[in-house]
């Protein structure tokens, strides 16, 4: 049996709709068959309103008339794309190899040297470890802080370049919302005052085609 969308609309509609027996459409609709029988009894989902199957896609006409000719049979529901896309996605705990744990703490300290705005959640999150560690990390009290030095959690192989890249921008365009909700002026670039060139000393003009005298170059001995 496929998960459908609406199973107890469905079921209402299937209900007032066909013919089919309580458990067709409780196999169909994923219900036990008294909840389907209370459905038709009004006892179950009385203020909801029916959803047929077969104009969302859920169900063709064949299935469902070889159903109501046979009560032994199931139908079988069309898988739905748009039901995939609703179910919500189950990600597991990180799981970081033990390879890799002892890389761990370096990553920790180039989040707080270089992006000082990711949260320690987000850390914690991305890198599968404790804010204890976090904050160890960051005060030096970790037990190996002689030896811990900032490195890309990516070239650590502990995340992936574009989780690092969202972590890193949700971070900022929060920080980014806070600063201006507090009334944070952002940082100005200095104006850079345009360099101003001499201009060279102009030389005599001597009149056109007119020669140079002693007198205009060297002046006056009087």
């Amino acid at each position: 049996m496929t998960d459908i969308l609406m199973p107890k609309a469905t079921a209402v509609w299937l209900v007032d709709n066909t013919s089919l027996s309580f458990e067709q459409i409780a196999d169909f609709c994923g219900l036990h068959p008294l909840e389907v029988r209370g459905i038709a009894d009004g006892d179950v989902a009385r203020d909801i309103r029916g959803a047929d199957p077969i104009v969302n896609g859920q169900l063709t006409r064949e299935e469902l008339d070889k159903a109501q000719n046979d009560e032994s049979y199931r139908m079988k529901a069309v898988v739905s794309r748009h039901a995939e896309l609703l179910k919500p996605a189950k990600s597991g705990p990180k799981y970081t190899p033990v390879s890799r744990r002892q890389d761990r703490p370096d990553a920790i300290m180039w989040f707080v040297r270089n992006h000082p705005e990711v949260t320690d959640a987000q850390i914690a999150k991305l890198l599968g470890t404790t804010k204890a560690t976090i904050e160890s990390v960051r005060n030096r009290t970790h037990w190996n802080s002689a030896n811990i030095k900032p490195v890309d959690p990516v070239t650590l192989g502990l995340t992936g370049q574009l989780q690092l890249d969202e972590v890193v921008r949700k971070a900022a365009d929060k920080k980014a919302k806070d600063d201006a909700k507090n009334g944070v002026l952002q940082p100005v670039e200095p104006e850079v005052e345009p360099e101003v060139v001499a201009e060279e000393e102009a030389e005599p003009d001597y009149g056109s085609g007119a020669e140079p005298t002693a007198e205009s170059v060297f002046g006056s001995r009087d």
